[in-house]
């Protein structure tokens, strides 16, 4: 226990002086410096590099190599533009940076959605920055509580929350789940859900994606089911001049069949979605992370 402590207040110590950095410098210059930081990773880290060159290869079989490593180093460079984004989130100026770093489609489909008074489920991905829906969704009239994991450094965990929360979004810990969900659902606030990431076969359902099976979180499309909460899926894609363009779905409302088979095909809807959506955008998903773990 104390060695992880230690370990703890080390990465902390670590982390401190970059965040001061990206959040001295100008927003622009803070990205492109963490998209520079971004190029060294895989030479620090070999291991991700190799996840994501094995995953790009089954999902894009017909690219060459130069075209899957291309996805790949660009992928990496976008981690490191939204890492500098995140720890400088909270600098965000209100309605002004709505306005000047997004453009929304759809946005009429998240109208339809609250309005109708019972909650709104929204289906993402680790697609584009995904965590700048927390400065998003508050501004345009949506309350929302994200369901996410807590980092394993506490004190990291902590800063980020505060990035999280700062514009009046919740954070709902992944590990407290359904109950929560419902609570916040209840009181007719948006849930965030990202269902990309690899679950045990135990809490999980296997749907195909990219061609394979996967165990994927059949959360949202059973309580959507059970309580005819509608849902949508919101993507937030990175453009080239460092702004977003956030596309939104039309509202899904599932029939209550109350039958695995259902909840298997809802779900396989809403991961088809997902593929659709990596397809836009294939080096500003998350390729490093092993999604197609058997068990």
């Amino acid at each position: 226990m104390a060695d992880r402590t230690l370990k703890n207040i080390v990465e902390y110590l670590l982390f401190l002086p970059l965040a001061v950095l990206f959040r001295l410098l100008p927003r622009k210059m803070a990205l492109r410096t963490g998209e520079q930081i971004g190029r060294i990773v895989p030479i620090l880290m070999p291991k991700r590099q190799r996840t994501a060159m094995e995953n790009l290869r089954h999902a894009y079989p017909d690219k060459t190599e130069e075209e899957r490593s291309a996805i790949c180093s660009k992928m990496f460079r976008h981690l490191g533009i939204s890492s500098a984004e995140m720890i400088r989130l909270d600098k965000m100026n209100g309605k002004q940076d709505l306005e000047r770093y997004f453009k929304v489609e759809g946005m009429e489909n998240l109208e339809k959605a609250r309005a109708m008074n019972r909650g709104v489920l929204v289906a993402s991905a680790h697609l584009g920055f995904w965590e700048v829906g927390a400065f998003f969704m508050p501004l345009v009239g949506l309350p929302l509580d994200g369901v996410a994991k807590k980092a394993k450094n506490p004190y990291i965990d902590r800063y980020f929350h505060r990035m999280r929360t700062h514009f009046g979004c919740g954070v709902i810990d992944a590990k407290q789940g359904a109950r929560k969900v419902v609570k916040s659902l209840s009181d007719k606030r948006a849930v965030g859900v990202l269902i990309d990431h690899h679950m045990t076969p135990k809490v999980s359902v296997q749907v195909p994606f990219f061609d394979r099976l996967a165990w994927t979180t059949p959360i949202i499309t059973q309580i959507a089911m059970k309580r005819q909460i509608p849902v949508i899926t919101v993507f937030f894609f990175r453009t080239e001049d460092l702004n977003y363009r956030v596309e939104v779905s039309e509202v899904m409302l599932f029939d209550n069949k109350g039958t695995e088979e259902a909840v298997i095909a809802n779900t396989a809807l809403l991961t088809e979605k997902i593929e659709a959506a990596v397809r836009k955008e294939p080096s500003q998903w998350f390729w490093v992370h092993r999604r197609w773990r058997v068990s």
